[in-house]
């Protein structure tokens, strides 16, 4: 029996992609349980016959602060549904530095791979703590073979990643810090069931590759003006709003290309 939780994903607030839900499940066979596979979005716009036939490949994973899923080169042995869990995926320079390309939460999946022996193209890195259900890659390919809903929607979501990924790469060479900032806060925010992010402002400077001085500046004024407020080791947002005005166009682009990719039925 898998372990579950009491929240369905459906009430879980700030959700960056709302995706239709598939039409109500009949009764689950004996020893199925879908309401915590159903946490994450992607799977639970699958028909349950689909999801039924996952269930068994399926297992409920702790996703730690920092761990690792897996790293630049590696081959991928596992792709990762987070379900309150938050993933970064982040590419390493040859000097070590990292930068933040994308995240994944309980909208997506992290590790995709679609020909055997295909290695990683970036480093995945649990940046909020949570869980998640991670799949063999080969029993993913194996049902991504076979066509139907699953298919799509991994195709779907491939499409918000690099709508996402672009907007990351506009965002970095005509934004402010301010408006990277904001927009990284409504990343997680859109992924999170609180608005209170576990994060240090030296993490948020090294994943948008900036210096620590500069987004405490940022911070500080965001917090000037009761957008956010600042603890140690944590950013509490008081006015989503506000920070939405603070982000520029890159943010409402890269949710709005990720919902018309979710929702397209061609």
């Amino acid at each position: 029996m898998y372990k579950t939780t009491q929240t369905d994903a459906a009430a879980l607030p700030g959700s960056m992609i709302t995706i239709p839900k598939a039409p109500r499940a009949k009764a689950a066979p004996l020893g199925i349980c879908v309401t915590g596979v159903q946490q994450n979005e992607l799977l639970r716009a699958l028909p349950q016959d689909e999801l039924e036939r996952l269930m068994p490949e399926l297992e409920l994973v702790a996703l730690p602060v920092g761990k690792h899923l897996y790293d630049f080169g590696e081959k991928i042995e596992y792709s990762y549904f987070p379900t309150t869990a938050i993933v970064s995926l982040q590419y390493v320079n040859e000097d070590g530095v990292t930068t933040e390309i994308a995240v994944v939460g309980r909208e997506g999946v992290a590790g995709v791979a679609m020909y055997k022996g295909e290695r990683a193209s970036n480093t995945a890195v649990v940046q909020a703590a949570g869980y998640g259900y991670r799949l063999r890659t080969d029993a993913l390919r194996a049902l991504f073979a076979e066509g139907g809903m699953l298919a799509q929607q991994l195709m779907r979501y491939t499409s918000c990643l690099f709508a996402q990924l672009a907007q990351n790469v506009v965002s970095s060479r005509h934004s402010s810090i301010e408006q990277k900032l904001c927009r990284w806060l409504l990343e997680r925010l859109d992924r999170s069931p609180s608005n209170e992010l576990k994060v240090t402002q030296e993490l948020i400077a090294n994943l948008l590759g900036v210096r620590r001085e500069s987004i405490t500046a940022a911070a500080g004024k965001l917090a000037g003006d009761g957008l956010i407020q600042c603890r140690r080791g944590m950013v509490v947002v008081l006015d989503r709003e506000g920070l939405e005005r603070g982000a520029g166009a890159c943010y409402f682009a890269a949710r709005g290309m990720a919902a018309q990719a979710m929702h397209s039925n061609h």
